[in-house]
């Protein structure tokens, strides 16, 4: 059932949900999410994933719940990204809470106000697709392993294009030496067969965000593997990049019963709150650095330096420490100026509660 009405709060046009079939855990819902309901919320609050979401709305998608509802301006526990989980109100279709994520991808936004961009919530793995020309460029592949590992989901590279490569193949160990354990995965986007080798991360309930530079293949990709034609650009000749094609996020259903997300070609990726998923990629560093004399060691001129020993030796690339310091760095100060910010926003807040309270009430 369907039917539409006019939101109170924007006075656009809403499209009520509609009774659908599949059931919670094919959407992703797991005993994470039940764990935070209490006995009322069972029966008075319907749960439901956030598929995509705009101007007017959200697109939402439940056991029963299929359509578009209101925004999500108050609901308890913030704003809303896709891939969330929401409950809403069954009578006025409002979201009411935002149910806790067990992972929640996010960079500092593009810009100067230092706020930190949501991009996706409750994924179980990133594939990082880089194409096998110019764009394979492992300080960008650094900063997504960082983004993935900080957030604790799984990631995988995905090598695309190497038709134009004369080696592809070498790429592979390339991509594989860039953080410990990492799996790394060589296809035709274009191929079906090719891309069954994805399958083992994209079964029933299972969530995969793909990311990665524009034109590197992800629309061809994500058409290959949902079965869906979606729109595609070719690269420019002279620099082997690509144009955009995805202009939003939002999750596709995948015939093996999980969920892609597609996000647009990220231009700008800075870190933020990055530094556990910094130590997990750069774990030879930080192994290395614990063997060092002296705890505050830079890594620089000091005596007893293991991290300049390895470089002596050849066990560590230079140009890897370099990378290393450079991300820390910006996550250190990206970090630190989200944290300032909260609390200039936090006193800024109680100061607008004080004056107020002193306030007499108008008639």
């Amino acid at each position: 059932m369907t039917g539409e009405g006019t939101d109170a709060a924007t006075g656009e046009p809403v499209l009520h949900l509609a009774y659908a079939t599949p059931d919670l855990a094919a959407l992703g819902w797991r005993p994470h999410f039940t764990a935070q309901l209490d006995a009322e919320e069972y029966t008075a609050r319907a749960p439901v994933r956030v598929l995509t979401i705009n101007r007017s709305g959200l697109t939402v998608r439940g056991a029963e719940l299929h359509g578009h509802a209101p925004p999500v301006p108050d609901a308890r526990g913030g704003p809303a990204t896709v891939g969330d989980w929401l409950l809403v109100d069954p009578e006025t279709l409002r979201p009411v809470r935002l149910l806790e994520r067990f992972s929640l991808i996010a960079r500092r936004a593009p810009g100067s106000d230092r706020e930190r961009q949501l991009i996706a919530a409750n994924i179980d793995t990133l594939f990082i697709a880089t194409s096998c020309n110019q764009d394979f460029n492992p300080a960008r592949l650094e900063r997504y392993l960082a983004l993935a590992r900080g957030a604790g989901v799984t990631p995988v590279i995905v090598l695309t294009k190497a038709d134009l490569s004369d080696d592809a193949q070498a790429l592979v160990p390339e991509a594989e030496a860039l953080s410990p354990g990492l799996i790394v995965e060589i296809l035709d986007a274009r191929d079906r067969t090719a891309a069954q080798r994805l399958a083992p991360w994209c079964g029933k309930g299972q969530t995969v965000g793909i990311v990665g530079s524009s034109g590197v293949g992800k629309s061809t990709l994500i058409a290959t593997l949902t079965g869906e034609a979606l729109a595609t650009q070719g690269i420019r000749e002279d620099d082997a990049r690509g144009r955009h094609t995805t202009t939003r996020r939002q999750l596709h259903r995948l015939p093996g019963g999980g969920w892609l997300l597609d996000t647009p070609g990220m231009r700008e990726l800075q870190l933020t709150d990055a530094a556990e998923g910094l130590a997990e990629v750069f774990a030879d560093i930080a192994e290395l650095a614990a063997a060092c004399r002296f705890r505050d060691c830079r890594h620089r001129t000091e005596p007893g330096c293991a991290v300049q020993a390895a470089i002596g030796d050849g066990t560590l690339d230079p140009a890897r420490l370099a990378r290393w310091r450079k991300l820390a760095a910006e996550d250190s100060h990206n970090s630190a100026s989200l944290a300032e910010r909260r609390a200039r926003d936090k006193q800024f807040g109680k100061m607008v509660k004080r004056v107020t309270k002193g306030k007499p009430n108008r008639r």
